[in-house]
């Protein structure tokens, strides 16, 4: 019988490429569309669903924990797999390094406060989860992240703009990799823990090896500068997504 996921967020970063992969892998791929579907009936039969969705900050005090109750009572009801892409907001800045599987949770401001707070409730709740954690997302197009928005926004003009310390290590995710990575962990969901949390190595690199990196591929030498961050303080009230880049500024340094 042929494995069918359902794909929320289907649309945004993590969704494309997760329905891709699943589609490469033989998977039926259901993708949700909110106008017309609703999640009770769209989850039927569904053996993994993919939960992509990502309001912006702004948005997560008030629509994550509803979000995500929907999706378990949906997954409950049909004993579907959930796989979460997972970041690594939970953690603080007091986690010892490296981080893993068994690291403690002890972020306290609002947006690690609230992941921690989602993954706990699909533990308690009992269902069926695989958490894929991972670092900011690489894309192979540009798709509104740090990278192509900031980072490498002149990279044709030589420049390369960094938001912390250029000599710490930053982790990364390569979307198309992690996306191959949830397929491979739905095709043994069996065989895991009810609730598991998946660490994604992906590649973790300092500003500086990034850059030397980019200007080896690109034959000629990019200029690492340092982001200035106190412009944007002049945007804040009316752009209310600044306030959570500035709530998680310290992955940065």
């Amino acid at each position: 019988m042929k494995r069918t996921v359902l794909i929320l967020g289907a649309n945004g970063r993590f969704g494309t490429n997760a329905a891709r992969a699943f589609s490469a892998a033989g998977w039926h791929v259901r993708k949700f569309d909110r106008n017309r579907d609703t999640l009770e009936r769209a989850a039927q039969g569904a053996d993994v669903i993919v939960n992509a969705w990502n309001p912006p900050y702004h948005h997560w005090a008030r629509d994550v924990p509803a979000l995500h109750a929907r999706v378990r009572k949906a997954a409950l009801a049909n004993d579907a797999t959930v796989i979460i892409p997972g970041n690594v907001y939970v953690f603080g800045p007091d986690a010892f390094f490296p981080w893993k599987s068994d690291t403690l949770h002890l972020a306290k401001n609002p947006l690690g406060r609230l992941r921690i707070e989602m993954e706990q409730a699909y533990r308690r709740d009992g269902v069926r989860t695989i958490v894929l954690r991972s670092g900011d997302f690489l894309d192979t197009c540009a798709s509104g992240n740090w990278f192509d928005m900031i980072m490498g926004k002149h990279l044709a003009k030589g420049k390369f703009a960094y938001p912390g310390r250029t000599d710490i290590p930053h982790a990364w995710g390569y979307l198309p990799d992690l996306a191959r990575a949830a397929v491979m962990l739905a095709e043994k969901r069996d065989r895991l823990e009810r609730f598991e949390d998946v660490p994604f190595p992906g590649y973790t690199l300092t500003g500086q090896e990034l850059v030397a990196t980019i200007s080896k591929l690109a034959g000629r030498d990019i200029k690492l500068k340092k982001m200035v961050w106190w412009p944007m303080n002049f945007a804040r009230p009316f752009m209310p997504m600044l306030n959570g880049i500035f709530e998680m500024r310290y992955l940065w340094n």
